[in-house]
């Protein structure tokens, strides 16, 4: 039992939740000395104590006594400061290595497409023609035809090495991550939190192939504070991979005839983007006075005014066929969380379990699954 492992273990855990030492040792049944004295590795717990602990605060036991691998080449910035950081990091950390055992295990990895343009990218100058450039040969690469909307960009990501793992968390601060070749990746971690709306999911994954590719140099641990002009080349790299600018234009000129706002909420239906990625195109053509007018539009027609997080024409729960605690999102007809799933991992570990190279109980543990859930989704393999 290293101690000082579970000491490690407990204070981020404890800290990921904003709980004092008093509150955690409370929930255990513990006075706050001893939780103090555990959790600075000064003491060895008992294993029954170590078992409240776990208990009160939410985790598996386990969960205390694995060793956590420090990720260095990863880009997590975040509007908000966030006391989770170490939490999430720690989680993906172990999601990579479990990701990474399996591709070693099954001789099952795939080749990292972009790495080419990732490195002749390096050596020009930043800028917006840059990110447009990018994303016209990352779209050539993935032999997407020039008006073809992306229908499955997690799917797209992972056919091209890049790893994906939707993670739901409740903060409006935090829409993705991504982390270099160099520490398991490359990958990309997306916000998948109810509040946050699928079109907003697969923007954040664009955005961060937008970071893998445009700005390796700036993966570093320590970085924490958002670059503009890095979070603005991403941003115009994810809307002109999303939107073609040719195929853009041709849809926006079709819908000539009709009302701004619906001519807005038709090409966003299009190529399944919000409707401020079409506005933000809109405002490279038309300059900036496009949002305002917008907004204007949208009141006289509805009398309301969309906040930062609404997204008009959302459809109730009840029209998608999902569980309505993931469907919480203010999004249009055409989309739901079935536009934004990963499968690989998945794939893996069906393999694995198949060729008895694991059991059902560790695929599980891999997918984030309880064991109860896996047996119904191996039951149901054909």
């Amino acid at each position: 039992m290293d101690q000082n492992i579970i000491g490690a273990n407990l204070r981020r855990i404890r800290e990921a939740k904003g709980w004092t030492q008093s509150q955690v040792a409370d929930l255990a049944g513990i006075s706050r000395v001893a939780y103090r004295n555990i959790e600075s590795g000064s003491t060895t717990p008992k294993v029954s104590t170590l078992q409240n602990i776990a208990s009160g605060i939410g985790v598996k036991l386990q969960d205390l006594f694995v060793p956590v691998r420090t990720l260095k080449r990863v880009r997590f910035r975040a509007s908000k400061k966030m006391n989770s950081r170490d939490s999430i990091l720690t989680e993906v950390a172990r999601w990579l290595d479990d990701f990474n055992y399996l591709e070693e295990l099954l001789q099952d990895r795939k080749d990292y497409r972009f790495e080419d343009l990732a490195r002749d990218l390096s050596s020009t100058s930043t800028g917006y023609t840059r990110a447009k450039c990018a994303a016209k040969v990352a779209r050539e690469i993935l032999n997407l035809k020039e008006n073809e909307p992306i229908r499955d960009i997690a799917g797209l990501l992972e056919s091209c090495g890049i790893k994906v793992y939707p993670l739901s968390l409740a903060s409006d601060g935090f829409f993705g991550l991504s982390v270099a070749r160099e520490d398991g990746g490359p990958a990309v971690i997306i916000n998948v939190w109810e509040r946050i709306s699928v079109e907003r999911w697969i923007f954040s994954a664009a955005h961060e192939l937008g970071h893998l590719l445009l700005h390796l140099d700036a993966y570093n641990i320590e970085e924490i504070a958002e670059d503009e002009s890095q979070e603005n080349e991403a941003n115009v790299f994810a809307s002109h991979f999303l939107m073609p600018e040719k195929a853009f234009k041709s849809e926006w000129d079709d819908t000539y005839g009709l009302s701004f706002v619906d001519r807005v909420l038709k090409v966003k239906r299009i190529f399944q983007v919000s409707y401020k990625t079409v506005l933000y195109r809109l405002s490279e053509i038309l300059g900036n006075s496009i949002w305002g007018k917008f907004q204007s539009a949208y009141k006289l027609r509805t009398g309301k005014t969309l906040s930062i997080a609404d997204e008009p024409e959302a459809l109730p729960p009840d029209k998608f066929q999902q569980s309505p605690e993931v469907l919480r999102s203010q999004e249009p007809d055409s989309l739901s969380p079935s536009h934004f799933i990963e499968d690989r991992l998945s794939r893996l570990v069906r393999k694995a379990i198949e060729k008895d190279e694991i059991t059902m109980s560790r695929g599980a543990e891999i997918l984030r699954l309880d064991l109860e859930d896996m047996r119904e989704i191996v039951s149901s393999w054909v």
